[in-house]
């Protein structure tokens, strides 16, 4: 079996950056591996995906959106990670289940424990082997999320959950901390206030170390 390593934090960590770093660098070591994401990590995700992040007039209840991010994660782990790891590779997940309990759980308030439950069941008790918590404060990793935007030419917000306010992120960052400090075994949490370079190489290590490279 592969090993499934998952990528989290809060809007602007900086997580998607490093898991297409990390795909290099297992690239370079010729270890095979899949780099994939959530939502929207299958042709059937993607519209998903579409709905849950897309700013429109009508947006989805809470209660919704949690079983939007279930149906989406149920296709993913049927038709991408499962046959990943059975194949012996790596698994890049940007975003898993850990997500959830933070973003519907601690940000929208629905209830943990019906998340924990419904995380089993559309990921079949699936877990990953290691996940890396990109961390830092509300204040910075929004600032990055405006410079980003700005560089693009992007004026008005259109993602959904960019678009909360601070306060949502404050909770979504205290359920990842409260994720980590439940399963430190697991869990590897990052600095992401540093420079890319230095936040790459500290990743390359708990790889290196978890595939005995």
């Amino acid at each position: 079996m592969g090993r499934l390593i998952t990528f989290e934090g809060i809007e602007g960590c900086g997580k998607t950056t490093q898991a297409a770093l990390a795909g290099e660098y297992l690239q370079r070591l010729r270890i095979p591996f899949v780099l994939t994401e959530e939502p929207g990590g299958t042709p059937f995700g993607k519209r998903i995906r579409e709905i849950l992040l897309t700013k429109t007039l009508s947006e989805p209840a809470a209660k919704a959106e949690l079983l939007l991010f279930a149906a989406d994660r149920a296709q993913h782990v049927k038709e991408v990670i499962e046959p990943a790891l059975e194949k012996g590779k790596a698994v890049l997940c940007d975003r898993f289940i850990d997500a959830t309990v933070a973003y519907q759980g601690f940000g929208r308030g629905l209830d943990i424990g019906l998340i924990k439950t419904l995380n089993a069941f559309s990921t079949g008790s699936l877990r990953p082997d290691l996940t890396l918590l990109f961390d830092l404060p509300v204040e910075t990793a929004l600032m990055r999320v405006r410079a980003r935007r700005s560089n693009k030419g992007l004026d008005a917000v259109d993602d959904r959950f960019e678009g909360e306010e601070a306060a949502f992120h404050r909770k979504v960052r205290e359920g990842y901390l409260r994720a980590a400090a439940e399963e430190p075994h697991r869990f590897r949490i990052i600095d992401a206030s540093r420079e890319i370079s230095q936040i790459q190489s500290e990743v390359e290590g708990h790889l290196a170390k978890l595939l005995a490279i």
